[in-house]
Parts: C-alpha cells; structure tokens; sequence
C-alpha cells in the first residue's frame, strides 16, 4: 500500500469516529500515524524526480514575503504592482509555473518577495508542484495568503489545511512544552496547568507509536494532542500570515465591512493599488522589525540608511554585528538617543535592547 493509500485509510478512520474520551487514546495514535507518514511524503526525494528547477531562490534582504494562493487570485498582479518585478499576468490558470522574487523597499528595508505557483487542493500530497511550493513556503518570514474576495473562507479553510498538514502554522506560537528523551527511567510527566485535553494514557499512546519509551514531559499550557506531536516531530515552523483579500472593486461598501472582521485580514485591490499602505504597514508589523540609525562621533545621525534588525534580536552587539562582524572585537560601550532609554543620550553596554528608529553611536576601547 503506498504512503497516499495510508494517509487517505487514516483520514478515513478519524473521521468516522467519533471525537469522546472514550475515543481520545484511539485518535491519538491515529494522529501520531499521520503525522510521521507525512512526513516521509514531504521530505525531500533522495534519488530521482525533479530537482525543483525554479523554486530554489537565493535568500536577500532582511525578510522573505511568500505569496500563496489559488490560482488567477491576482498574487502576479499584486506582486508587479508592489516591486516593478514582471511576474507574468494571465486569466489562465497556473501561470506562474516558477518561483518568481522581487525585491520591495520599505523604511529603509530590503525585504524578498517570492510570487509561488498557485496552490491546488492536495498540494500536501504532492499535486501539482505543491511540494515544492510549500518547501519554499517554510522558508518565508511572513505568509500572505491572497485570496479571492468573493470567495474569501472557501479557499482560506482549503490552504490553511494544506499548510497545517505539512507543519507550517500560521499566526500561531510554539506550544510551551518541555520535552526531553532519555535512555531509560520510563515516562515522567508533570503539568503547571489543568490539562483538559490530555491524560497519561494519551500521551503514552503518542509515545509508543514513536516508539519512545523514556521522556520528560512538562506541559505548560493546555496542549492538545495535535501539540504534543508538534514538540515530538519538531519540525513545525511558524509563520505569521496576512489574509489578502484581492478585487474588492468587485464588492459593496456593506459587504467590505464584513471583510474587515476577518482576523489578520486587509483587503485590496491590486489592480487599482487601493489599500497599498495599510498592507505594507501590516506587513511591517508582522515581520517584526526595527531600524536603528548610525550616528558617527561627531556627526549628525544617518536617517537615510537604518540598519534593520528583528524585534527579538535587537541588542546594541546585533546591531554591532549588522555593520561588521569585528566591531565588538574593540567595543567600549554605545550612546543611545530614543525610546529604549530613559536619558538622551545613555551610555549603555552590548546587551541593552534597542527599540525602533533609536540612535545609536558606537565607542571603541582607547
């Protein structure tokens, strides 16, 4: 039986039972089974098949932006319109047949922009180019999902399913649990919350079918068994994505305001450029970024050039290593005007935590 008959036997079997405690130690191990043989259909072929001529793009820039859709949702379109980049345009379907890049500037950013072949349905089984795609896809700092705005959930529930059966999670945190394996000493689980959607017996079900037998498990949040595989696969990633709901030139006012309850949704039009600004400003919010002026000793601050740093790695030695890696070598300490300090300037040492659009200037030891 190949991997596809299994997957679609399981499917099968969960759905036709129903969801109770009585069943909880049943679907665990379902789940378990799943999700260990999509993994041997993801990973990437060792000998024959394609080589994914196309998909592989060289990394550029601080962030890499992933365009995913179903075909004709205008991404191509939208794409041109943001970064001049010529992404063929078509009402054909399955136009874009490559990944095409293109390169955006915002607030002194270099950020990637990645234009992916149109998803289809099954694109976790390998339909189309989806295994591709979605190899790509786990590389991006942001998702945006562009959806066609007359059909907005249909075709979000369907991507969001294809994306979640191969380990990328959108909009979501890691959950907070600790796992460890050992070689020996049996299953040792401990809990700092009330756990409603677990007991012992569920969790060992998980474990057997990976075959491990000796663990340290703390649970701290109210995980599921879906986290609980998560933590054991440890091959997730998670993304934040934006919902872009294209052509709402094709909608009414009343039906536009129904859109905007969508969470982490902005609607558009590529075609007219309506909406741009609060997209990129969404954009920006979500990659999650921070620029950092330069002042040299003795100069004005350079507000043409930040250096654009992640929000959770923003200390004075990231910034340092941004500009040159032998910087620290002969750091002293670093002044800094803005909103990380109390005083303008501070003197402050490698560790302090920047904040967006600070100054900072650099001492060397004498």
């Amino acid at each position: 039986m190949s991997t596809y008959d299994k997957i679609r036997e399981i499917e099968t079997e969960m759905a036709r039972t129903q969801k109770n405690k009585a069943t909880a130690y049943h679907l665990g191990t379902l789940k378990a089974k799943l999700a260990k043989l999509r993994r041997e259909l993801i990973a990437p072929a060792k000998s024959g098949g394609g080589t994914g001529e196309g998909f592989d793009v060289a990394g550029t820039g601080v962030a890499r932006v992933g365009f995913i859709g179903f075909p004709s949702v205008g991404k191509s379109t939208l794409m041109s319109k943001m970064t001049g980049t010529f992404s063929e345009v078509s009402e054909v379907e399955f136009t874009t047949l490559t990944t095409v890049p293109g390169v955006l500037h915002y607030k002194g950013a270099k950020i990637q922009i990645l234009d992916l072949p149109g998803i289809i349905e099954g694109a976790k089984d390998g339909k189309g180019r989806g295994r591709q795609v979605i190899a790509v896809a786990r590389t991006c700092s942001l998702i945006f999902l562009v959806l066609d705005v007359l059909k907005p959930l249909t075709h979000k529930a369907v991507i969001e399913r294809e994306l979640e059966s191969v380990g990328i999670r959108l909009n979501k945190e890691p959950p907070n649990i600790l796992f460890r394996k050992k070689d020996k000493g049996g299953i040792n689980m401990t809990s700092t919350v009330n756990l409603t959607n677990l007991d012992q017996d569920i969790v060992r079900s998980v474990l057997s079918e990976y075959r491990i037998a000796s663990a340290d498990i703390s649970f701290r949040c109210d995980a599921t068994v879906d986290d609980l595989i998560d933590v054991i696969e440890g091959n997730r990633v998670y993304v934040p994505a934006v919902y872009v709901l294209n052509k709402i030139d094709q909608i009414s006012i009343e039906e536009l305001d129904l859109v905007y309850k969508i969470p982490h949704a902005v609607p558009i039009s590529a075609h007219h450029e309506w909406n741009f600004d609060e997209l990129l400003d969404k954009m920006w919010e979500y990659l999650n970024l921070v620029r950092i002026y330069t002042k040299p000793k003795g100069m004005l601050p350079d507000y043409s050039a930040p250096v654009v740093l992640k929000k959770d790695r923003s200390a004075v030695s990231d910034f340092c290593n941004a500009i040159h890696r032998g910087i620290l070598k002969e750091f002293s300490h670093a002044l800094v005007w803005g909103n990380s300090v109390k005083h303008n300037p501070q003197k402050v040492g490698k560790e302090h935590v920047l904040l967006d659009e600070d100054v900072v200037s650099i001492a060397k030891r004498k």
